[in-house]
C-alpha cells in the first residue's frame, strides 16, 4: 500500500464525524437565533397597571378581568413584537367578519367632506341603555380595515352602536372635495362625526375609542374643550405615542428597526397623497411648488413628509410647531372622564421613553388607568395556543370589557356621579336629594350606621352637606 493510499484510509473515517459536527453547530445556531428573535424565553404576565386606588378603578379592575389576568400570545411567534406588528399590518385580523353599516357624508366648513360608517347594534345592551362607540382608526385607516371590522362586529354583538371615522383621504374610492387631508392631530372630522351622533341620538351615551394615531386624536379632542366630554362615559386609547415631537427623534433610530418602520409608513403616506394629487394640488404648479411636491417623491421618513406637505395644510410655520399643536400630550391632562390608556412594551413603533407620559398621568389623575402589556406589538395583541391566532384579540376583548364595566358602574352609582350629566342637571339632582335629606354622592352603609362618600368630583360638596 502506498503512502498516499494510507493517508486516505486514515483521514476518510473522520470526515463524516466532522460534517456531523458542522450540522449540529448550524442547527444550534439557527435554534439560538429563533429563540432570541422570537423572544421564546420571555415569560407571560398580566399587564403592568398604573392607577390610583379609587372606588371606580377598583370596580373596573374587578369587572374587567382582562386587565388583571395574564395575556397569553401564541406560543411560537406571539412574543415577538415585530411578528405581531407584521401580522397586524399584513392581515389585520384572521377570519375577519363583514359587519353591515351605512356610510354617512358630512360637509365641512372648508369644503372638505367627512365620511364615517354607522353600524347598529345586533341586540340590546345588557344595561338596556343606548350606547354608541365613536371610533377613530390608525394612520391612513378606515372602517374597511380588518382590525376595525373585527372590533366593530364584537362590539355590535354586545349591544353597542358603532360609528367609525374614515380618515380624510384614506378611502381609495372617495375623492377629496378640498385641498386638505387627515393629519396627525386634526380633530375636525372626528368632532363632526360626534356632533352628528349627539344630534341624531339625543338619548345615547358615548364611548370614545382610538387606535394608534386615532388615540392621539380622540384624547386631543376630549382635552381641547370641556364641552366635548359631555355625554361621554369613558375613553380608550390603544398604542398611541402621545407626543409626535418626542417621537420624531426615536423614529430616526435603528433600535427595534424603527427607522425601517418609518420608511414603510412614509411610503404608504406618499401613496395616499399622490392618489389625491389632483384634489390637493389641482394641477397648479405654484401650489405644487408651495407644498414641495418634488420633495415628496424622495421622502424616506414621515418627518420629511410632515415638514414638506402635512404641516402646511393647517398653516404651521415649522415642523416643531406642527408636532406641538397636534400632539395630545398638551391636552390630555384636561380629560376628566374615565380614561384607559393601553400600550405594549414590545411595540416597535412606540419608544419606551414615550411611555413615561401615560404612566405619569395615571399616577397624577384618578380617572386614568395605564395598562402596559409585556407583548402585543403595535395593534397586534393576538391570542392563540401554539401557531394559529384566534380571530378575536386581547385588545378587542379588553375594550369591550372595560366599556361593559363602565356601563355597570354608571347604572349602579348615584345619579350625580354620572359623567353624562351636565353641571346644571347634577345641581338639580343634588337639590332634590337635599330635599329628601339624603347627602348627594353618598351611599348609606347600614353596618357602620354612617354615610360613606364615594370617590367623585363632588366629594367636597358632600362633606359640606354632611359630617362624617
Amino acid at each position: 500500500m502506498s503512502i498516499h493510499e494510507s493517508e486516505v484510509h486514515t483521514i476518510s473515517p473522520e470526515l463524516p464525524a466532522m460534517f456531523d459536527g458542522v450540522k449540529l453547530a448550524a442547527v444550534a445556531t439557527v435554534l439560538y437565533i429563533l429563540v432570541r428573535c422570537l423572544n421564546l424565553k420571555s415569560p407571560t404576565a398580566p399587564p403592568d397597571l398604573t392607577y390610583q386606588d379609587t372606588a371606580l378603578n377598583r370596580f373596573l379592575l374587578k369587572s374587567c378581568p382582562q386587565l388583571t389576568k395574564e395575556y397569553i400570545p401564541p406560543l411560537l411567534w406571539g412574543k415577538s413584537g415585530h411578528l405581531q406588528t407584521a401580522l397586524y399590518g399584513k392581515l389585520g385580523r384572521v377570519s375577519s367578519p363583514h359587519p353591515s353599516g351605512v356610510r354617512k357624508f358630512l360637509p365641512m366648513q372648508d369644503g372638505a367632506t367627512a365620511t364615517f360608517d354607522l353600524f347598529e347594534p345586533q341586540g340590546d345592551h345588557r344595561t338596556g341603555d343606548d350606547i354608541t362607540m365613536v371610533i377613530c382608526p390608525g394612520i391612513g385607516n378606515h372602517s374597511e380595515k380588518h382590525y376595525i371590522r373585527t372590533f366593530v362586529d364584537h362590539a355590535q354583538k354586545d349591544g353597542y352602536r358603532c360609528s367609525v371615522l374614515n380618515h380624510l383621504g384614506a378611502l381609495p374610492n372617495i375623492e377629496l372635495t378640498s385641498p386638505r387631508m387627515f393629519t396627525y392631530g386634526c380633530t375636525w372630522e372626528f368632532a363632526a362625526m360626534v356632533g352628528y351622533i349627539k344630534r341624531m341620538y339625543p338619548q345615547t351615551q358615548l364611548m370614545v375609542v382610538g387606535f394608534s394615531l386615532g388615540g392621539n386624536i380622540v384624547c386631543k379632542f376630549l382635552g381641547e374643550n370641556r364641552m366635548n366630554q359631555e355625554r361621554v362615559l369613558c375613553c380608550v386609547s390603544v398604542c398611541q405615542g402621545y407626543s409626535a415631537l418626542r417621537a420624531q427623534e426615536t423614529f430616526l433610530q435603528w433600535d427595534q428597526f424603527r427607522r425601517f418602520y418609518n420608511f414603510l409608513m412614509a411610503d404608504n403616506m406618499k401613496k395616499i397623497i399622490l392618489s389625491h394629487r389632483h384634489s390637493l394640488f389641482g394641477g397648479n404648479p405654484i401650489k405644487a411648488k408651495e407644498l414641495d411636491l418634488g420633495r415628496l417623491y424622495t421622502a424616506t421618513s414621515l418627518m420629511q413628509i410632515d415638514d414638506n406637505i402635512m404641516r402646511k395644510f393647517h398653516g404651521h410655520s415649522s415642523l416643531k410647531e406642527y408636532y406641538e399643536k397636534e400632539s395630545c400630550v398638551n391636552y390630555i391632562q384636561n380629560v376628566n372622564v374615565p380614561l384607559l390608556l393601553v400600550n405594549s412594551a414590545d411595540d416597535p413603533l412606540v419608544h419606551d421613553s414615550l411611555l413615561t407620559i401615560p404612566r405619569a398621568l395615571a399616577a397624577k389623575k384618578p380617572n386614568v388607568i395605564f395598562s402596559l402589556t409585556l407583548h402585543g406589538g403595535h395593534l397586534g395583541f393576538f391570542e392563540g395556543a401554539v401557531l394559529f391566532p384566534q380571530p378575536l384579540t386581547w385588545m378587542d376583548k379588553v375594550i369591550v370589557g372595560y366599556a361593559n364595566a363602565m356601563c355597570q358602574w354608571e347604572k349602579q352609582k348615584p345619579p350625580c356621579q354620572s359623567s353624562h350629566l351636565s353641571p346644571s342637571s347634577c345641581a338639580e339632582e343634588k337639590a332634590s336629594q337635599r330635599d329628601r335629606h339624603v347627602a348627594p354622592c353618598c351611599v348609606p352603609a347600614v353596618a357602620q350606621n354612617r354615610l360613606i362618600p364615594l370617590d367623585c368630583s363632588h366629594a367636597t360638596q358632600c362633606r359640606q352637606l354632611h359630617t362624617f
